[in-house]
């Protein structure tokens, strides 16, 4: 069932459509021909309802504001479904084929991960209006646009150390920190039912231990409460800004080695070691190195791909209206 904002929209949807002009009535709300496949109005709602809702919820009272987002996920959305198309054409006019398996292999599988079982699919798709044909429709060209995504940014990448130095040298604005520490930390929750005080005891006399030589990881993994409990209580290295400010001002007074003395808060207690610092600057190029090449090998398979549907593009019919 739509939601009173998905209704909204869809009506403000059918009064453009019905204020558009004679041409726009005519073909009864298509919004672009790619060779001959339609893509309508509809299915680019379909694909950016969710987002608009979301949207009307952000910007409600901002209603120009509201209208700009709005136009940007439609036009995105227009651009992909384009491609889909684009794709989909190069996949028949290639005389490319899929073996009935293959599809039936990943209809299986697609079961498996988002509906469980068969009948779930069914009960799933009659809810929503749609046949199991369509689905399957659905899953072939999903199937054969990843495939031929995949073929056209095939072949090895290559990152060269030359250009993963390059890039690092001219963003080194990413790479900058602020001063950091290498922190360990136990944390002991405040439970309700628990007398007053029960938790800050129970850290005054793990730090005791401590002190008295005790390993702090050993302590963490048998008395923590805390998220990185399993880890020793190692929370790596952090900024400031990632701690609450009772455990920043607490973590950056320390020197490598040295304890906290108990904190409390509302919510927990903390003993916190650290066991290194390093002042703010830039991180090094052999700690991001690997970062780089990443975003390298994205950037070249994203101008492969922007290639292909340009080529697509050169010998195919778009008509936008």
């Amino acid at each position: 069932m739509l939601s009173c904002v998905r209704r909204l929209i869809l009506s403000v949807a059918a009064c453009l459509l019905l204020a558009a002009s004679a041409q726009a009535a005519v073909i009864n709300g298509v919004v672009v021909i790619v060779n001959d496949a339609v893509i309508t109005f509809k299915e680019m709602l379909d694909q950016t309802a969710l987002a608009e809702e979301q949207l009307v919820r952000l910007y409600g009272n901002q209603p120009n504001v509201l209208e700009q987002k709005i136009a940007e996920v439609r036009e995105n959305a227009i651009r992909l479904l384009v491609e889909r198309q684009l794709i989909l054409h190069d996949f028949k006019a290639s005389g490319y084929t899929i073996p009935d398996s293959v599809i039936e292999d990943h209809i299986q599988d697609r079961i498996r991960r988002q509906f469980g079982d068969r009948l779930t699919l069914m009960r799933t798709l009659r809810e929503e209006g749609t046949t199991y044909e369509r689905f399957r429709q659905e899953v072939r060209e999903q199937f054969i646009v990843e495939a031929l995504r995949a073929k056209n940014v095939s072949g090895e990448i290559v990152i060269s150390p030359y250009k993963i130095e390059t890039y690092y040298q001219q963003h080194k604005d990413e790479f900058k920190t602020d001063d950091q520490v290498k922190l360990r930390m136990i944390v002991i929750n405040q439970l309700a039912g628990n007398p007053p005080g029960t938790a800050k005891k129970l850290c005054e006399e793990i730090l005791a231990k401590l002190k008295e030589g005790a390993s702090f990881a050993e302590m963490a993994t048998i008395y923590s409460e805390g998220s990185q409990r399993r880890q020793g209580g190692d929370w790596g290295w952090v900024d400031k800004s990632v701690l609450r400010k009772e455990l920043a001002d607490a973590a950056f007074k320390l020197e490598p080695g040295q304890f906290s003395g108990v904190i409390e808060t509302p919510e927990s207690c903390y003993v916190m070691q650290v066991e290194e610092k390093r002042t703010a600057g830039v991180k090094p190029l052999a700690d991001v190195r690997d970062e780089i090449e990443k975003t390298l090998d994205a950037q070249e398979r994203a101008r492969r791909q922007g290639n292909y549907i340009k080529r697509l593009e050169k010998k195919s019919l778009i008509r936008r209206f």
